[in-house]
């Protein structure tokens, strides 16, 4: 038994195999807007995440920063881009604090 699962996971396609064939070789016009994207979408996902914990609405962290709550809902949606500006006056409105990391 264990030797057929071990088949069965060596056949299966890598992840970066799969990512490279539907969104182009690393680098790409198509792959790093792929990876904008992607990365977008992550840090809209943490910003969501401590706004429920700290149970806080999408109005109250929209009144916070001087946006409309159909703004947090967009980006929270994945349906605007987020600007620097806009992530760090939302993680300030919730009291995150980041570091940058060089290197």
């Amino acid at each position: 038994m264990l030797k057929l699962n071990e088949a069965k996971l060596a056949s299966l396609r890598k992840f970066d195999d799969v990512i490279t064939e539907k969104y182009g070789e690393e680098n790409s016009p198509e792959r790093n807007e792929f990876d904008a994207k992607a990365k977008a979408w992550y840090y809209a996902e943490l910003l969501k995440n401590e706004r429920k914990k700290q149970n806080v609405t999408q109005k109250a962290l929209a009144e916070r920063i001087g946006k409309k709550r159909e703004y947090i809902s967009a980006l929270e949606k994945g349906q605007t881009d987020m600007q620097l500006s806009t992530f760090l006056k939302i993680a300030d409105a919730l009291g995150l604090r980041f570091s940058l990391v060089l290197g």
